[in-house]
């Protein structure tokens, strides 16, 4: 009995040694369904993007182990596909953990680890552990890698990049691209821009697709964010508050800004039909009841042309016609036919209606425009008849044309 003890604890002794030399060399080695493979050669390789892949084979089996950085991490294989261990048997059948368990399969645990603990950038080496389970392409057949080890693989192929990307770097460009993202909807804009939104949206996905790719998602935050932004469309609420600040502003419009505020409200509403429908229909009703024109081209909106004041906005009213020619006014060039087209006494350099004599009466509107008793049009305010004043009289060359002078 004390024979067997002592043969037991020599058996130790010599296999504990022989582990303690094996890491004291390059190796690449693991424990298989409980039973421990060797790997005969293994070598490392860089990517141009990058990635890292760490492969052992016996000649007859090999096993990869890939991650998205040349960077000292522990990496959890199984839950994205850049992230991966994979197992090729004699038979070229591959186990991969990018492959999903059949439902039928319990499994416990299904993820596993590759980490790399150093990176002997002088020697071109690299040394770390793993462990996995592996699933081939039915997901009902798996492989299994425990107490899994690397020490000092060499660097084959690629070279070692200047800046490696790190989970770190893609959690800081992913919060980057959240601000941004959220600056197109603040509360402090005048309206949300739909174009802005989308693209602000699709740079937070790819941004957040690459944490995804580079950190791993084992509890599946990151692809909740990413299915929350759907297809990053401008929600209706969006579309809503830009058409009811679009709205306020369209009721407010002044002729001098009415054209603007007018296709502004315009494309708001169609945008509200794009994010949110119109089962009703009252939107397009209220498209079909905007006028944004100005039919004679004179610079007045034809709503601003409708002068008896009436609440159907009928612009075709015998009280319409403001000089009696037989012209309803959003018909006329020159509404108060005083020889000087409308589009030439309309607005000032701030846009508002001009009134030079103060009389209340807006130019367009007064056959008097300095209220001298003597009607415009005779006072030479057009002598070449083409409806500018900009060759009117002006008897005492004092820069003011007489028609505008009392």
């Amino acid at each position: 009995m004390k024979k067997l003890i002592l043969l037991f604890l020599v058996f130790l002794t010599v296999f504990s040694c022989g582990d303690e030399v094996e890491f004291n060399t390059p190796a690449f080695q693991g424990d298989r369904t409980n039973e421990l493979w060797r790997a005969k050669a293994f070598s490392a390789s860089i990517e141009a993007n990058g990635f890292l892949t760490i492969t052992g084979t016996n000649n007859i089996e090999t096993v990869n182990l890939r991650v998205p950085s040349v960077t000292t991490a522990t990496f959890t294989v199984g839950d994205v596909n850049t992230i991966e261990a994979e197992y090729v048997d004699g038979f070229g059948t591959t186990f991969s953990t990018n492959n999903r368990p059949d439902p039928s399969v319990s499994v416990y645990p299904e993820l596993g680890e590759i980490t790399i603990d150093e990176i002997d950038r002088t020697n071109s080496t690299f040394s770390g552990t793993y462990r996995f389970l592996a699933f081939d392409a039915s997901g009902l057949n798996s492989i299994g890698y425990t107490n899994g080890i690397f020490y000092k693989v060499p660097l084959r192929s690629g070279e070692f990049p200047d800046n490696p990307i790190t989970c770190i770097d893609t959690e800081i460009a992913s919060d980057a691209a959240l601000v941004a993202y959220e600056a197109t909807f603040a509360s402090s804009l005048e309206f949300i821009i739909s174009a802005d939104y989308e693209a602000a949206c699709n740079a937070y996905i790819v941004a957040l697709n690459t944490e995804r790719n580079y950190c791993g998602d084992v509890d599946g935050s990151i692809q909740a964010k990413i299915d929350a932004l759907g297809n990053c469309q401008l929600p209706c609420n969006h579309a809503t508050s830009n058409r009811v600040e679009a709205e306020a502003q369209y009721t407010a419009a002044t002729i001098g800004n009415y054209f603007e505020k007018c296709a502004q409200y315009l494309f708001y509403l169609e945008e509200q039909i794009m994010f949110c429908g119109d089962e009703d229909g009252s939107i397009q009703l209220e498209i079909d009841s905007l006028d944004c024109e100005d039919a004679d081209g004179d610079g007045i909106p034809n709503v601003f042309e409708n002068f008896d004041g009436d609440i159907d906005g009928n612009l075709d009213d015998p009280g319409d016609d403001s000089d009696g020619d037989g012209i309803f006014n959003y018909l006329d060039p020159d509404d108060d036919g005083d020889g000087i087209l409308t589009m030439f006494e309309t607005l000032d350099a701030d846009g508002n209606p001009v009134d030079t004599d103060g009389d209340g009466n807006v130019d367009f509107l007064d056959d008097d425009d300095d209220d001298d008793t003597i009607l415009t049009i005779n006072e030479n305010a057009d002598p070449n008849g083409d409806g500018d004043p900009s060759d009117a009289v002006d008897t005492d060359g004092d820069g003011v044309p007489d028609y505008l002078q009392a």
